[in-house]
């Protein structure tokens, strides 16, 4: 069984133990409708705790089972939110899970070689922004959109880049 991080506690919500959870996709809709078990731990090994959420302003406010009070709630957060990879959607093409997307090495396609690898991605509203660390470990973002990022190839675990003028 594998675990993908959907987000993390930032906050509490009311005193009858509800929490804020910052979600890390915009698919806010179909992630509030699945997230039914969660872990709060990577690996899976800690306890699996049941959940009701709701969307409020672009995040999950979930009771979480067990959860009953503003302390307990409190406790947990800047927890990281998992959930069991076996829930997930199969996406539609040119449709990416972040967790697929880091660490994979980023090409120029002018000149075929490795630029660096994608480290973090930034939802940022109107596009992601992808964080890469380059050949000679400065960090450099580029826009998630279709004039720089030209092609993703999971399988061979590549994205396809090209620099415009005056982007770096």
């Amino acid at each position: 069984m594998s675990s993908v991080l959907i987000g993390q506690i930032v906050n509490v919500h009311g005193i009858k133990g509800e929490v804020k959870i910052y979600p890390y996709t915009d698919d806010l809709e179909n992630l509030s409708k699945k997230l039914k078990n969660i872990f709060l731990d990577e690996n899976m090994d800690g306890e699996c705790y049941k959940t009701n959420c709701r969307i409020q302003k672009g995040m999950l406010l979930c009771k979480i089972s067990g959860v009953d009070t503003i302390e307990q709630a409190e406790k947990l957060r800047g927890k990281y939110v998992y959930i069991d990879e076996r829930n997930l959607d199969k996406l539609e093409d040119d449709n990416y899970y972040v967790k697929d997307l880091l660490g994979l090495d980023i090409i120029d396609i002018n000149t075929n070689s490795l630029f660096g690898k994608l480290e973090y991605i930034y939802n940022t509203g109107a596009n992601d922004v992808y964080e890469v660390i380059t050949q000679d470990n400065k960090k450099v973002y580029l826009p998630a959109i279709k004039q720089v990022i030209k092609k993703v190839d999971i399988k061979n675990k590549k994205i396809y880049v090209e620099i415009m003028k005056g982007l770096i």
